[in-house]
């Protein structure tokens, strides 16, 4: 079930709200997590086991390895084995067929194989769970005894199916006691609809237009239409997976948790290193917490700091897809950021502004890519002709893709800069009356909602990207 369908806007979440807030304090918990379970019922029914497999045993590995907290062998051979089932059910269930297909491809045999279903949200709670037990073995945090809330916090809907990917200590307090409020309750609408806007608005037509584009084989591509298509796919996958992200932190608010955010407005970034601090937040926090530092971080030599940065881009390559584009999607990062790190960050640094946005932007549209690619020949020619190597400089077609939805690169644009949130403030507090304010808000935030649901119900095109991830 999505957020951005009528489905969940209508009856689950309406249900949800009404039943959570006539419910009792101490049974706010237990109705939440049967509505998670429901929510991801709705979508995968047999793969609801497996994530309560799952959670049986990290809940359970989490109390072995604190009640071994005083042995430290032992407690580290408990949390070794936790990690080891996590990794290897991620592994199986994500990489199986991309494993045994490079195997075949690499001996030249035939391996026969069932190509399996990817578990929804699968790589989001196992993350969160490796990071609860990695933190109970560190004594960062103590156990969880209760089951009820351990699984609420890997299942809870709003953030399971595409994060932001939440640390157990960030809301440990919160899975005990939380206000609710009518406030928060109208915060976390409003932040709910912003991300519906985004979601159902650009992401969805940007994404109608990207597919129209990349519809043309890389060869009849012209150098501007290969790269309207790259900047196109750029606004869908922001607006997609941001407006995602701000309707998780909305639904998590209206239910009186507090989630991080999960974007910084990254395609204002003057550098990688600082594209990777405002995109994706919660993931790149984890692979450094979680890989980076236990590898030693900066406290290394450089050869050894520049293996450690490689590795960790792999991974996150490799976190995101199985496919050898995803791969080289990683490493490529990691390869720039090193560069940046000890080659030519600081004389980047001297640049002009304008210059240091433009050099970022153009290595996140490369990259692009490579994500966007259907295979790594695929994105090698795609490449190509964006430096010249299809059907020439430019054609007709073009043009009259801007001039045709030149209102939604502007929105696009606006919106994906701090454009978007000053001229909504601006908006907002356009009079100092309390009350006029408060009409103007209502106005502005039913009339976004309006025009989202209008779209959704006008047009059945309305993906997910990263429900493949």
């Amino acid at each position: 079930m999505l957020f951005s369908s009528i489905t969940f806007l209508f009856l689950f979440l309406p249900i949800m709200l009404a039943v959570y807030y006539i419910a009792p304090p101490q049974w706010k918990n237990l109705l939440l997590l049967a509505g998670s379970l429901i929510f991801y019922a709705w979508g995968e029914p047999v793969y609801i086991i497996l994530m309560i497999l799952s959670i049986l045993l990290n809940y359970f590995c989490g109390m072995d390895i604190e009640n071994k907290s005083e042995n430290e062998a032992k407690a580290k051979r408990s949390l070794v084995f936790a990690i080891t089932v996590n990794i290897v059910l991620l592994v199986f269930f994500k990489y199986f067929g991309f494993l045994v297909e490079s195997t075949n491809t690499l001996f030249g045999i035939s391996i026969p194989y069932r190509e399996l279903a990817l578990p929804i949200g699968i790589s989001f709670y196992t993350f969160q769970e490796i990071s609860y037990i990695v933190d109970v073995y560190r004594g960062k945090v103590k156990a969880q005894q209760s089951l009820v809330k351990y699984a609420l916090y890997v299942s809870m809907f709003p953030q399971l199916v595409a994060g932001p990917i939440v640390c157990y200590g960030d809301i440990e307090k919160q899975l005990t006691a939380r206000k609710i409020s009518g406030r928060k309750l109208g915060q976390g609408a409003m932040l709910f609809i912003i991300g519906l806007s985004k979601k159902a608005v650009l992401a969805n037509t940007l994404g109608k237009i990207f597919e129209e584009i990349s519809s043309t084989s890389a060869s009849n591509l012209t150098v501007l239409m290969a790269w309207l298509g790259c900047i196109t796919y750029a606004f869908q996958i922001y607006f997609d997976f941001s407006g995602y992200s701000d309707m998780a932190i909305g639904l998590g608010r209206m239910f009186g948790f507090e989630f991080k955010k999960n974007f910084d407005v990254p395609y204002i970034s003057k550098s990688i290193t600082e594209f990777w601090r405002r995109w994706h937040i919660s993931l790149s926090s984890w692979f450094r917490e979680y890989v980076y530092i236990p590898l030693g971080g900066n406290h290394v030599t450089i050869s050894r700091n520049i293996v450690n940065l490689l590795i960790v881009w792999m991974l996150t390559g490799m976190w995101h897809g199985a496919a050898w584009n995803f791969i080289v999607w990683g490493i490529y990062y990691g390869v720039v950021l090193v560069l940046e790190k000890y080659v030519w960050g600081a004389i980047v640094d001297r640049w002009p502004s304008a210059l240091q946005h433009i050099y970022a932007l153009v290595l996140v549209l490369v990259g692009w890519v490579f994500f966007f690619s259907p295979s790594l020949g695929a994105a090698l020619r795609y490449l190509f002709a964006m430096v010249g190597g299809g059907a020439g400089f430019a054609g007709k077609e073009v043009f009259f893709v801007i001039l045709t939805h030149w209102l939604f690169y502007l929105l696009a644009v606006i919106g994906s800069t701090t454009l978007g949130s000053r001229m909504l403030r601006a908006i907002l507090n356009v009079s100092e009356n309390h009350t006029v304010r408060t009409v103007i808000t209502l106005v502005v935030f039913f009339g976004m909602l309006a025009i989202s649901v209008a779209y959704l119900i006008a047009d059945t095109y309305n993906p997910f990207l990263y429900f493949r991830f």
